[in-house]
């Protein structure tokens, strides 16, 4: 195919993409360029330089809590400002570490942290699941930013049972 031919093709077929995003901006504007005011969580305008609010402090209970689906990553339920984790060291592994858990009264990392890229289980925590904050992560004792009305499976599973009477 020869550079010519190669450019026509390509003006071709941006034509029809050019169409439909001039359309679609038609379609969002509206009639004589009334846009709707855009949702947001944002409390200030956007060219004032509000002061920063302070962080809420982390939950500190101990306490498990429930999982709201299979494989969800548990939260940590501590502190771990000032945690190493790194390359030289995981702090996580002084406590939930199989050797360690029992005395410390920690849950033990689960054995998908074990297994490697091909599904064999090793001796020590595999590099993929060595960075524990990568998937947990600890609470803040703070209110929702916005309301929540999730229902774990089971919630769902009685009340549509409850309605069909099974």
């Amino acid at each position: 195919m020869r550079m010519q031919d190669h450019t026509r093709m390509s003006r071709r077929s941006l034509f029809p993409v050019i169409l439909i995003c001039l359309t679609f901006g038609i379609l969002m504007v509206g009639p004589a360029g009334a846009a709707e005011p855009v949702a947001t969580l944002r409390m200030t305008d956007l060219s004032a330089s509000p002061k920063a609010p302070a962080m809420p402090p982390v939950e500190n209970k101990d306490l498990r809590r429930m999982r709201n689906y299979p494989e969800q990553p548990p939260t940590i339920p501590h502190k771990t400002r000032g945690y190493q984790i790194d390359l030289n060291g995981n702090k996580c592994l002084t406590c939930h570490s199989r050797k360690t858990a029992a005395e410390a009264q920690a849950p033990m990392v689960s054995v998908t942290h074990f297994m490697d890229g091909e599904g064999q289980v090793r001796a020590f925590v595999t590099g993929r699941r060595y960075f524990c904050n990568q998937c947990h992560v600890p609470q803040l004792e703070t209110k929702p930013l916005i309301g929540n009305s999730f229902e774990d499976v089971e919630s769902v599973v009685k009340r549509t049972r409850g309605k069909t009477g099974r």
